[in-house]
């Protein structure tokens, strides 16, 4: 089971420049995963789905490509990555099972991108089948929540595969 991958470049010191800020600044704001996917999930749509985003901010995912699939945007930052839905992750949330497991049953897959490499960011297009498989050997713990370092392992151990 291959993945597709690729990477974004940006010029730092042109974005600097063009919003008047430091290029330190520039850094922080574009390894924030919340703020880059605003930019991320626009690229991927267009550039590399042939597709579109998904139609609200409340959608199970966030980009659909050009046959119709499904596909959800995920960041791999300092804190690492999570893979169950958005509505599981955050204060006074929790993660819960079978909402992951529907989640995987309606979408192709996960675009995972390596913000911390800001302004190289590498991306990686991985099938549903092979997140389900992470999630059945254990790799991916009990709420789908891992570090950096263990993402990179498993994204690396795939291409590595191939």
């Amino acid at each position: 089971m291959g993945i597709k991958r690729g990477f974004f470049k940006w010029d730092i010191k042109e974005i600097a420049k063009a919003l008047k800020i430091r290029e330190t600044d520039v850094r922080l704001y574009f390894t924030d995963g919340r703020r880059i996917s605003f930019v991320l999930e626009r690229r991927l749509a267009y550039e590399i789905l042939n597709g579109q985003l998904a139609p609200s901010e409340g959608a199970g995912y966030d980009l659909i490509d050009a046959k119709g699939g499904k596909w959800e945007v995920r960041s791999i930052s300092k804190g690492g990555i999570y893979f169950s839905p958005s509505y599981m992750v955050g204060s006074g949330r929790s993660f819960n099972k079978k909402g992951f497991l529907k989640k995987l049953k309606e979408i192709k897959g996960y675009i995972i991108s390596d913000i911390e490499s800001f302004p190289e960011v590498p991306f990686w297009v991985i099938p549903v089948e092979q997140v389900i498989q992470w999630w059945e050997k254990g790799k991916l713990g009990k709420t789908t929540k891992i570090s950096r370092q263990t993402a990179l392992n498993l994204i690396g151990a795939i291409l590595n595969d191939s």
